[in-house]
């Protein structure tokens, strides 16, 4: 079935609307205060040149393969292998990540701390770890279900908590600097990854020229209402604490303990969703770079699996050590959030400078305004800039000892 503009639409909004929701917001504020208001006003701003780039990537060059398509076919093979090394990365790091987010929310639910957390989050990696080996997976359905419930509930909370906690928690404005505005966008960049994901199904639209953009602008419309209301509830319920279930506040505040406990049990289903389509989309991509001679033969030894076991015993070796390093107290959830963030970032630093040698015209400029745009917001990743340097490194001695 051909996609049109709404359900092209949805599919965008799916595609941003994740578990970082889930607490991402309130390490924003914990950032920077009433001021991360600006950081979601400028990551919505760059949203729009950001969409329009891919938007024209996807209606102009549809290839397969996402982005590391887009890389190849502009900056050449050894940017894309990069490109996918970057991939890589940041499921290592976002899986933990994740898995801790639905793990902080249980932990709400059941009156613990952080090690229950941790150790939930290592019971959920387990889970969906297993379920990949036997090739269970989550439709891609089911997972939008899991996003339109979540917008859904999110919304009501928005509405109740405004009216009553809105104005709360805005003085002082900035209390940590106008500096740590910039970090606040580095932190919330995880949720504004996605504009890419659908900008490859261009084929898929019955008239792509026209309904690709329009699905884009109705999801850039929806996305920056909510985004709005969340960036400003936030604030005025969880300014000045330490909360990492900023929802189940929200919900709270309108639903009381009742609300609190559902949203606990949507935080573990919807992260789990996830965690099931990183692993997947980890080990044929994987699998994929081995069968090309980016990464060691023995990943893709399996490739034909519909998911890849071999590359699940990686990410396991990997994501295990990161979550028990977290419950020995060595880094935390805004480390990996920053750190997976800064591989993102780095992505859209190829994509989009590949954007520049694909595309002509106005929509060139565009790509050169998007391109200067997205490395100044790489300035505020600071050393975790580092993330990437390593992975591209790596990707490319394995490319180069393994051809």
């Amino acid at each position: 079935m051909k996609l049109g503009v709404v359900r092209g639409g949805a599919l965008y909004v799916g595609a941003l609307i994740g578990p970082g929701l889930l607490l991402v917001p309130a390490l924003a504020v914990q950032a920077a205060g009433g001021a991360s208001v600006v950081a979601w006003a400028a990551l919505i701003v760059l949203s729009a040149p950001l969409a329009i780039t891919f938007g024209a990537l996807g209606i102009r060059h549809p290839v397969a393969g996402g982005v590391s398509a887009y890389v190849r076919e502009g900056v050449g093979e050894r940017a894309a292998a990069v490109t996918g090394g970057w991939f890589i990365a940041a499921v290592f790091l976002g899986t933990p990540a994740v898995s801790l987010i639905g793990g902080y929310y249980v932990a709400d639910l059941t009156d613990s701390g952080t090690a229950v957390a941790v150790l939930v989050g290592l019971a959920m990696f387990a889970t969906v770890l297993a379920a990949n080996a036997s090739g269970l997976r989550i439709s891609s359905g089911f997972q939008l279900g899991l996003s339109a419930v979540l917008i859904t509930v999110m919304a009501i909370a928005i509405a109740v908590a405004l009216p009553s906690k809105g104005g709360d928690n805005w003085t002082p404005f900035a209390p940590h600097g106008w500096w740590a505005v910039g970090t606040a966008a580095n932190i919330l960049v995880w949720l504004f990854v996605g504009w890419e994901a659908v900008a490859q199904l261009a084929g898929d639209f019955r008239r792509p020229e026209a309904d690709l953009p329009r699905a884009m602008a109705l999801a850039f419309g929806i996305v920056t209402v909510l985004y709005t209301g969340l960036a400003v509830a936030t604030v005025g319920v969880t300014g000045g604490s330490d909360s990492k279930v900023p929802l189940a506040d929200l919900i709270s505040v309108g639903f009381g303990r009742v609300g609190r406990d559902a949203t606990a049990l949507l935080a573990v289903a919807l992260t789990m969703g996830t965690m099931n389509v990183y692993m997947a989309g980890f080990s044929k991509l994987a699998a994929s770079l081995a069968n090309e001679g980016a990464l060691p033969a023995w990943l893709g030894g399996d490739s034909y699996r519909s998911v890849p076991r071999r590359p699940l015993v990686v990410i396991a070796a990997v994501a295990v050590p990161i979550l028990v390093a977290l419950l020995a107290g060595i880094s935390n959830t805004d480390d990996l959030i920053r750190a997976t963030s800064a591989c993102f970032i780095a992505v859209y630093v190829l994509a989009v400078y590949s954007a520049t040698r694909i595309l002509d015209g106005r929509l060139r400029a565009v790509a050169w305004v998007t391109l200067g745009l997205v490395l100044a917001l790489a300035v505020f990743s600071a050393w975790f800039l580092a993330v990437p340097a390593v992975a591209a490194a790596i990707s490319l001695v394995l490319r180069s000892y393994h051809r």
